[in-house]
């Protein structure tokens, strides 16, 4: 989705008889159609092919050899069992960048485990560091396995493409869900590897840095983060108590962290006391971070992110129109844009054939033996 946003054909190959699982991922729905669906598949076309009869694979080697890039996210192996592994497809195609995503990654002892968001997360620690410390551990609320993956598969995919822009030849991209989120521990990490102990999850709370956390307020919960000197001061001075700022037991950060659980019963009696916007408005005027919990539909209506264009509409020919999360990297001079709403199934197959060289009388027999298929048409 990403690439087509940036202005790349992308042609999703989908499987007979409904093509991607996650169109019929839900509630919700809208009109029929999944929103998770919805979510990640715009400047797309579709085409329903049957890789399991020799037409439908000889039309995706005629997609193969005019590909910049191929993105698969099989388990390893299963691609190549139906002759489009790797070393076939680049003997076909040397300039082709072929980027496998999977749960465990190309290699390894796990290489042939099914991986899942919520597997990798909890694999991968992050689960465990999650949560309040007296409760279970929870998962992360948005599919960050999944998403990291997907970042380090782009990021993979435009640094291939440089690359072979210099000698010519694509390559190999092997990402796992499992690594991204490893990737994403970085000072919990190393944490454990120079000292040889686990991390513990706390909450909101910061292992390194207070306060950094989550107070509950009136009538909400705000994020506040004092990662100096100078802000902790400011902090205090917001609150109306400049002097806790030079008591001995708060006047550093370690003193701080030894001392969290006083420290905590005072900040967060303070901040009781006080509405949501009050602290906004108090913290802020010291230029500290500070922002409000808010729930996805507030985030969503916020005035700066229609500003960031990052809620935009599409309309479906089928659907009508939709809102969608924009797109995050700005460019100054060639933007991303959203220009295609997500595929029906099989919506692009005549198109696709077409520009690959099929005549109207070789679509109509696909379509008749069922090499490809699409949705049936909208009920009115």
């Amino acid at each position: 989705m990403m690439l087509g946003d940036m202005g790349a054909t992308v042609v999703k190959v989908e499987p007979p008889p409904r093509g991607d699982d996650t169109r019929l991922w839900g509630p919700p729905f809208v009109n029929g159609i999944s929103t998770y669906f919805l979510s990640i598949n715009r400047n797309k076309r579709s085409i329903g092919l049957n890789l399991k009869s020799a037409e439908g694979q000889e039309v995706l080697w005629k997609l193969v050899e005019r590909a910049d890039v191929l993105v698969e996210n099989f388990r390893p192996g299963v691609l190549g069992k139906l002759g489009f592994g790797y070393e076939a497809v680049s003997k076909r195609n040397p300039r082709i960048v072929y980027a496998s995503i999977s749960g465990y990654g190309q290699t390894g002892p796990y290489r042939d485990r099914p991986g899942y968001d919520v597997v990798a997360q909890g694999e991968s620690g992050v689960v465990d560091l999650t949560g309040e410390p007296d409760r279970q551990p929870v998962k992360v609320g948005a599919s960050i396995a999944d998403i990291v993956a997907g970042l380090y598969a782009y990021q993979g995919i435009l640094l291939a493409l440089l690359a072979r822009h210099r000698t010519g030849n694509g390559q190999r991209i092997d990402i796992a869900l499992l690594d991204g989120m490893i990737s994403t521990l970085t000072y919990q990490a190393e944490s454990y590897l120079a000292t040889g102990t686990s991390p513990k999850r706390l909450g909101t709370r910061h292992p390194s840095i207070v306060p950094y956390e989550t107070f509950e307020t009136k009538d909400g919960f705000v994020n506040v983060g004092a990662a100096n000197e100078k802000q902790w001061q400011n902090f205090c001075r917001a609150l109306g108590f400049p002097e806790l700022a030079f008591d001995a037991r708060f006047n550093s950060m370690a003193g701080r962290i030894s001392n969290y659980d006083e420290l905590r019963a005072i900040l967060g009696a303070a901040m009781k006391k006080i509405t949501r916007a009050e602290a906004f408005e108090l913290l802020a005027k010291y230029e500290l971070p500070v922002g409000p919990i808010n729930t996805v539909g507030e985030v969503l209506e916020d005035p700066h992110i229609h500003a960031r264009e990052m809620v935009k509409e599409l309309t479906h020919p089928e659907y009508g129109p939709l809102r969608y999360v924009g797109i995050p990297v700005k460019l100054s001079d060639t933007p991303g844009e959203m220009q295609g709403p997500p595929p029906r199934f099989g919506e692009h197959n005549r198109n696709v054939l077409q520009e690959l060289g099929y005549d109207e009388r070789t679509i109509a027999r696909f379509a008749a033996s069922s090499v490809i298929a699409e949705a049936e048409p909208a009920v009115a």
